[in-house]
Formats: C-alpha cells, structure tokens, sequence
C-alpha cells in the first residue's frame, strides 16, 4: 500500500494541479513508470498472444510512450528533465524482448515520428490532458501491423532512423487510472484499470485486464450503444441490465482464453473474482448490471474446463461478435452450487 500512497500524490502531478510544496521527488516519476510498464508489459503479452482472435490490430512494437502535456504544468519541465523527453513523444520505457527492445530502442529516447507521420511539437503551456498521447497512439494504430516500420528517433541530441519489425497485436491501448477507486473500464480502443488493482491484487491482476481486453474484442462498446442502453448509473435498471449482463458473462467467458493463450495460469481468473467479488457486492461491481460474483465464477470454470489444449483457444463466443446483442445472459450462465 505504501507505493499506492505515494502514486495517489503522483495522480495530481500527472492530471491536474500538484498539492505538494516540494519539488516533484524522482521516486514518484519512478512510481509513474513502474506501475505504467505493469501494466503495458501485461497487456502487451495479452494483445500479442491473441492477435489472431482480433479482427482490429495494430503494430505490437514494445514501445511505453508518453508526452509532456500529459504532466500538470507545474511539474511538467521536471517531467521533460527526468524522462529526457527532447521533443514530441518520449519514450517511457521498452518492454523486454520487445521488437523496440530488439531494434535497439532505449528509455529515455524520444520518438519524432514513424514512417510517413510526424508528431506535432509539445504544447508545453497546455493544461495536464492525454489527448496529445492518443492521437499519437491512434496513428500507429493506424499503420500496418505485420511489415517493418522505421522510427525517427532523437537520442542525446542526435537524429536517427531504427527500423523495427512488429508483432500484429490486438488494436487496443492500456492506460492506468491512478486513485483509490478500483476503476476498470473498455471504450473499444482503450482499456483503463485503477492503481489499486496493482497495490492490492498484483499477481491477479492479468485477470481484470484480460476481461476488459475481450470487452473491446468482442465490441461490446459499439453494439451496446447500437441498443441504446443508458451507461452508468442508470445501467442498472430496466432493459439496460440484461444487454450489461450479457456483455459481462462474454467477456468472462473469453478472458479464460485470452489469459490461456498468453501463457497465464486462466484460474488466476477464479481466484481473481473470488477474492474480488465479496468486497464489491454493495459496489459499482457489483450492481445489478452485473451477474453475482459466485455465478460468474461458476461460468468462468466451465469455460476454463472447455479449453482444451490447442493454443491459441478461439471460443465460440468470438463469433457473435458481428451480431447484434440479444439480452440472453442466462444462457451463458452457470448457477453456482
């Protein structure tokens, strides 16, 4: 808990206005980092071992970015100082055994562009905001996913090409929501997963990840918008419940694959949720829009048992993902005993 009190007091230095009289502390930007490359390293393994199951992909090139607007002013320059970040889009770290990690890419590089495209210069008196990373993140997503891509790339002052060969890779970004929220979410591009999950769930925490990656995998954004369900709050209540129910047991139903396909032990996922899930009953989690916490556990064992020992899984729930949502959430549910 004590590296998720210290990343609550780097929320405001990455977001908004820093509360701190001192100057920014090297160790919270070592924090950002650290809990930034868990997630990236998980994701990454997840979306590149199951890039055949994703009819969306983009380039898998190991590559942890970031951009000086996505700092609070007040702490930005120290930000651009610590990070080496010498123009638009810094290099935050390089995934081992990455392809960027086989091309020679280093942290603390800066990327000027990629084939064709070239990054607009940092708006450094901008306000704290991501949107400069996901342009940039859209791009790449952008070129193609299975060919060589050459890289401009600042380094100690000096410009230079690195070519680099990626891996098709699940059309997805991972981004962490630091706070003391257990915040998990999937928009169809992005997967965003609170800070806590790392402090208090870390050897676990593939599990949460891997169901909202096969949210996006599934699009379960798109047809539930194609409903018209009401988000939120209101998610609960009404028709909007059996259409959420439905999208929660499928993607509980694909994150079993996906996690077997990445090399994870899948019963992580049981575990996850059985440790998970009587904390959250009264909460967000645990709201009517989502099936009982034993129920879904019970689901996810039979999905589990269906594996087989063919890899990569590719379960049948992946075919409906061209079809409009029906509501049937019983179906694909497995009462617990």
């Amino acid at each position: 808990m004590l590296r998720l009190k210290s990343l609550l007091l780097t929320a405001a230095m990455i977001v908004g206005p820093a509360p701190v009289t001192a100057g920014p502390d090297s160790a919270l930007f070592e924090d950002i980092r650290a809990i930034d490359s868990d997630l990236a390293r998980i994701g990454e393994r997840l979306a590149v071992a199951n890039a055949a199951l994703c009819d969306r992909q983009k380039p898998g090139l190991g590559l942890l970015l970031h951009t000086p607007e996505q700092y609070a002013p007040e702490t930005r320059e120290a930000a651009i100082r610590h990070f080496q970040i010498d123009g638009p889009v810094g290099i935050e770290a390089v995934l081992e055994n990455s392809p960027a990690a086989m091309a020679g890419l280093r942290a603390g590089d800066t990327l000027l562009g990629i084939e064709a495209i070239r990054f607009a210069p940092p708006r450094r008196d901008a306000k704290a905001s991501t949107a400069a990373l996901i342009k940039v993140e859209k791009q790449i997503a952008e070129l193609p996913a299975d060919r060589p891509l050459r890289l401009y790339v600042r380094r100690n002052g000096s410009d230079k090409n690195i070519t680099v060969e990626p891996k098709p890779s699940c059309r997805t970004r991972f981004e962490v929501a630091v706070g003391p929220e257990f915040a998990a979410q999937a928009d169809g591009e992005m997967v965003q997963i609170g800070s806590r999950f790392f402090a208090e769930y870390p050897d676990l925490v593939p599990a949460p990840i891997a169901h909202e990656l096969a949210h996006n995998i599934l699009r379960h954004r798109e047809r539930l918008e194609a409903r018209g369900v009401s988000f939120g709050l209101l998610s609960g209540f009404g028709r909007n419940v059996r259409y959420f129910r439905q999208t929660e047991l499928e993607a509980d139903i694909l994150s079993v694959s996906l996690l077997a396909n990445a090399g994870y032990d899948p019963a992580i996922a049981l575990r996850f949720w059985s440790r998970f899930g009587p904390s959250q009953d009264m909460g967000p989690l645990g709201s009517r829009s989502h099936p009982a916490w034993r129920d879904r556990v019970a689901t996810m064992e039979r999905a589990i048992a269906g594996l087989g020992a063919a890899r990569p899984h590719r379960p049948a729930i992946l075919d409906t993902r061209d079809r409009p949502l029906d509501g049937d959430w019983q179906s694909l549910l497995v009462k617990a005993q």
